[in-house]
C-alpha cells in the first residue's frame, strides 16, 4: 500500500473505544499500517471531531490530556485546513452524490491531500468518487489494498 490512505473520525475513535473490541483491534491494524508506510492523511476536522468524541461522548471516555496526546501525534500527518477549495469541492460531492455536509467535507478533504482511499465505515464501499475509493476498515485489512 504506497498510495495515500484518507482516516476517517470513526476509525480513530475506534482505536480508543474499548467497548467494541473487534473493531478497536481492526482500527489499530489499519493504523500501524499507515504509520508503518507513512501513508495516513486526515484533516483538521477529523482530529476535532476525534478529541470531542472521545473526552464528551465515549464511555469511558479519554481524560483531555490523553487526547491532546493523541491530536499532537496525528499532527504528524499534515492534517489538510479547512479553505475555499475544500468548501468548494465539499459542495460538488454534497450535490453530486447525495453526502451530507460533513461527509462531503471529509470526502473533499481526501481527495485535496491527494488519497486514493478514504477509511471510513460511514461511507458506502467499494464506491469511487473522483478517483477515491471509499473502504470500510472493519471488512478488509490493509494488505488487501496492495
Amino acid at each position: 500500500m504506497s498510495d495515500k490512505v484518507f482516516v476517517d473520525t470513526n476509525v480513530l475513535v475506534y482505536c480508543r473505544d474499548a467497548s467494541e473490541p473487534e473493531k478497536q483491534a481492526k482500527a489499530a491494524v489499519w493504523m500501524a499500517a499507515l504509520w508503518e508506510r507513512r501513508a495516513g492523511r486526515l484533516s483538521y476536522q477529523v482530529l476535532q471531531e476525534f478529541y470531542v468524541t472521545v473526552t464528551a461522548k465515549l464511555v469511558p471516555g479519554l481524560e483531555p490530556d490523553a487526547a491532546r496526546r493523541d491530536v499532537r501525534v496525528l499532527l504528524a500527518w499534515q492534517p489538510l485546513p479547512m479553505d475555499t477549495r475544500l468548501l468548494e469541492g465539499a459542495w460538488l460531492l454534497q450535490d453530486r452524490y447525495g453526502f451530507s455536509w460533513w461527509d462531503a467535507l471529509i470526502a473533499a478533504a481526501a481527495q485535496a491531500a491527494g488519497c486514493r482511499y478514504l477509511l471510513s465505515e460511514d461511507f458506502q464501499e467499494g464506491m469511487e468518487v473522483g478517483g477515491l475509493r471509499l473502504v470500510n476498515p472493519f471488512r478488509i485489512v490493509p494488505e488487501d489494498l496492495g
